[in-house]
């Protein structure tokens, strides 16, 4: 399916291109590579010059290093293309503020906390609130199994991916199909089993 024709006639004029790479190190621990650039059509007047059409205003580049706990290990971040050069390109270094965070747990209010303003790179920090989700999809059947089976030697513990999109909300349909262990009935059965053994009050004698 594809977006809806446009209702007008229109002119590129912008294009902000976001690339995440996943790559399992032989060490045990993974890298995430977050590229992302901002290409102006036509040329720009900026105040430090004028930057010609097709050139990036912003090349910038993000890589974290996490453990299979999805622990921040180490970060570097570096800036090929900037607004401001001698001025954007020195924050780098600020990004080792990312190291022992944990993507999973608190990571963007943390980031935000770190890196917002002007303790950091407005889009290095923005590309680096994409990463948790990006990591999830790394992980996927790579470190965390996707599937579910009854069986011994398949996961007993619940799916990681369940109940954390409308797709997959455990009293659901795509759950009912395809993950039947997962099917939401603790609620319905407790609210049975209260109802089964709730014993009416009788009025006292008096």
């Amino acid at each position: 399916m594809s977006l809806s024709n446009p209702v007008s006639r229109r002119a590129l004029r912008h294009t902000r291109a976001i690339d995440i790479q996943a790559f399992a190190r032989e060490d045990g621990l993974w890298d995430l590579d977050a590229h992302i650039t901002d290409i102006k059509e036509n040329d720009t007047l900026l105040a430090s010059g004028l930057r010609p059409g097709g050139q990036p205003l912003h090349d910038l580049s993000l890589r974290i290093t996490v453990d299979r706990q999805l622990t921040i290990v180490d970060a570097e971040a570096v800036s090929d293309a900037v607004p401001y050069a001698g001025y954007c390109d020195i924050i780098g270094p600020a990004y080792k503020a990312l190291i022992g965070l944990n993507l999973m747990r608190g990571f963007r209010h943390e980031l935000k906390a770190r890196l917002a303003g002007i303790a950091g790179c407005t889009h290095l920090t923005e590309l680096a609130q994409i990463l948790p989700t990006a990591a999830v999809q790394a992980f996927a059947n790579d470190v965390w199994p996707t599937y579910d089976a009854a069986t011994a030697a398949q996961p007993k513990e619940k799916p990681f991916q369940l109940d954390k999109c409308h797709a997959l909300r455990t009293d659901g349909g795509a759950v009912a199909e395809f993950y039947p262990r997962w099917v939401a009935k603790a609620a319905n059965t407790a609210q049975v089993r209260t109802t089964e053994t709730a014993v009416p009050s009788t009025p006292q004698d008096h």
